[in-house]
């Protein structure tokens, strides 16, 4: 049990403990290293074996590849700046194709250009996609006058208001699945599709927003996505290195079981409870999940854990499935989109399939006899899918996209990933929610909080969220005040 000590001087390294070894708790103890004024001790606790959280990959019939998330946004440089502090910056790459389809009752269809998460610059672009009443319901949005929202709403109900239910059904559904795993009708839209809040908060014509969002974009301002040349799970992994080499620790296998404070007042410190011991700490950060911070935030920090609590979260599923090249031969793009009442229709349970060789050039150069797909299977409050055994994940995985691309698949390798409580959802009023979130944490002193549950669940969002909560941590350490010290 560690003790209380007083501060011998600002000669000595005050430690901060980081708990969580994904890309958000990563990114805060590096920035933590790089950034303090003062000798600083980091030790970062991971539960699992490994660091990456979600961010991972594997080997399968030979091609390595992601089954995490496999690109970052890079028009937002928190990522790309990432990647580069961390030692990868000569691997970043770009998709060779971003041109997705999208299944309809009729077949599939190119997903059109230039749209806001699924919502058209003009009505134009729904005519190969829609019947002719729901489009012209959708041109209705030029004419009929909208008056600024003051409130949080939902994305399902704003845009079908504005363009009509069937752009939610069959255009915002599948991208929004793709992202947050989640539901239009459920999401926020302040949160999930800021660009369509902003026109919704002015008021007007959401189309006029849309056109007005492409136009705001700079020219030139290069590709929409990047990735890693061998994944985009090395950015933990090279993140963690890292931070050793600055003197850090990143202990994995070591579940951080217990929060308290060693002290009273704000300046005191905490005792982090492993099962290998208890370790005294000057600062904590906490880069969970929000169930498992929720869990770790119950006593110390009650206001805050109810918060993340309430936060709902999907899992979902990914299958990686290795085929021979020819099976896949005459495929063009970058995968297929499923929306939700489409594939109910036709008894699908995959949201998307991702054809990695075709997207990236680094995947297809592995092997020339063998490509790989990712079907990804999965959305909130469908968690029946997660308790399935890996056998019925493939056999469902490889019969699905079979279906999907119109052909029989006979993979000669196969994995599965599962992000368990891997993506937030942002409800109504979430913004609200991290606000209060954040004051909670905040005024407990000495603690900071990181991850997904916050701002985006994309890199760049993630890493941004773990610089802020690093820079709050240093603020605070640089304060006159009692540490704590000691293991």
């Amino acid at each position: 049990m560690s003790a209380p000590a007083p501060d011998p001087g600002p000669d000595r390294p005050a430690r901060v403990v980081v708990v969580g070894g994904g890309v958000s708790g990563l990114t805060a103890a590096h920035h933590l290293l790089t950034r303090a004024g003062r000798p600083l001790q980091v030790v970062v606790h991971e539960a699992a074996g490994r660091v990456g959280g979600v961010l991972q990959r594997a080997e399968v019939g030979g091609v390595v590849l992601d089954l995490g998330a496999e690109s970052l946004l890079a028009r937002r440089p928190e990522a790309v700046d990432l990647v580069r502090e961390a030692g990868l910056g000569d691997d970043l790459v770009h998709p060779a194709t971003a041109s997705a389809a999208l299944r309809l009752e009729d077949g599939l269809h190119p997903l059109p250009a230039g749209t806001v998460m699924g919502v058209p610059a003009s009505p134009e672009q729904l005519r190969a996609l829609l019947p002719a009443a729901d489009v012209e319901r959708a041109a209705q949005d030029e004419e009929r006058p909208a008056a600024p929202l003051e409130h949080d709403v939902s994305v399902g109900a704003h845009v079908a208001d504005r363009v009509g239910r069937a752009v939610v059904d069959r255009l915002v559904e599948p991208l929004l699945g793709g992202v947050y795993a989640g539901h239009a009708d459920r999401l926020s839209l302040r949160a999930t599709v800021p660009a369509l809040w902003r026109r919704a908060a002015a008021g007007g014509s959401l189309m006029a927003g849309v056109r007005e969002a492409a136009a705001a974009r700079p020219a030139g301002a290069g590709p929409v996505f990047a990735g890693v040349a061998g994944g985009v799970a090395r950015l933990p992994e090279a993140l963690a290195a890292a931070v050793r080499a600055r003197g850090g620790e990143v202990r994995t296998g070591t579940p951080v079981t217990g929060l308290e404070r060693d002290g009273r007042g704000a300046d005191a410190g905490w005792r982090v409870r492993t099962a290998a011991g208890t370790l005294a700490a000057d600062a904590v950060v906490v880069a969970l999940p929000a169930p498992a911070a929720a869990r770790l935030l119950r006593e110390p920090v009650p206001a805050a854990a109810a918060e993340l609590a309430a936060v709902e979260t999907a899992s979902v599923v990914i299958a990686a499935l290795a085929v021979p090249v020819d099976q896949l031969s005459g495929l063009t793009g970058s995968g297929v989109l499923v929306p939700p009442v489409v594939g109910a229709a036709a008894g699908l349970r995959v949201k998307a399939l991702t054809l990695s060789a075709s997207k990236w050039a680094w995947v297809a150069a592995q092997r020339e006899d063998v490509a790989v797909l990712r079907v990804s299977l999965g959305r909130a409050g469908e968690d029946e899918v997660l308790g399935w055994d890996d056998q019925r994940v493939l056999a469902t995985a490889v019969a699905d996209a079979g279906a999907l691309l119109e052909r029989e698949l006979r993979p000669v390798d196969a994995a599965v990933a599962r992000w368990v409580d891997g993506l937030p959802q942002y409800a109504v009023g979430h913004l609200d929610r991290v606000a209060r979130l954040r004051a909670a944490v905040a005024g407990a002193g000495r603690l900071a909080l990181a991850g997904s549950v916050l701002d985006g669940v994309g890199v760049p969002a993630c890493a941004a969220a773990a610089r802020a909560a690093a820079d709050a941590v240093l603020t605070e350490l640089s304060e006159p005040a009692g540490c704590t010290g000691g293991a």
